[in-house]
């Protein structure tokens, strides 16, 4: 065994061809890494949203106990 070596079968052609796909290989690798990380910030923001939501449908619970609490006091009065 003498090692590796190149033979005079492989044109340059197709190691032309052969860096061209890895070229874009890297390219398609690197916009759906770019992808992923937009889709993650946008995660991030929907997390946030929703638990802000959440908070809010509490207060408006409160608020609608607090307003019956109200009605009910107004309607003994009367």
């Amino acid at each position: 065994m003498t090692g590796w070596r190149l033979e005079r079968s492989v044109t340059l052609g197709v190691v032309f061809a052969l860096v061209m796909q890895t070229g874009g290989a890297l390219i398609w690798a690197g916009a759906a890494s770019e992808r992923l990380d937009r889709l993650e910030a946008e995660a991030a923001l929907y997390a946030t949203a929703s638990e802000r939501l959440a908070r809010l449908e509490v207060q408006i619970q409160q608020a609608r106990e607090s307003l019956s609490r109200i009605e009910r006091r107004l309607d003994a009065r009367d």
